[in-house]
């Protein structure tokens, strides 16, 4: 995450020759796509217990509910 916030800053600075744009932009896109696998993996770890009569079940995590 940091390596990408990085490469934004650089990036935002506009004083990049465009080969360098490029190849931070690509470092960039596999840097977000790495971290996103890493996010989808870990929501799909994520249980919440749920106790339902005398089972505890699990159930999915869903943040939109309260």
């Amino acid at each position: 995450m940091q390596e990408l916030e990085s490469i934004v800053k650089q990036m935002e600075s506009n004083e990049l020759p465009l080969e360098r744009a490029l190849e931070l932009f690509e470092k960039g896109t596999q840097l977000s796509e790495a971290c996103r696998k890493q996010l989808e993996e870990a929501e799909t770890r994520i249980e919440i217990l749920v106790r339902k009569g005398d089972k505890i079940q699990p159930e999915p995590f869903r943040p939109d509910k309260a």
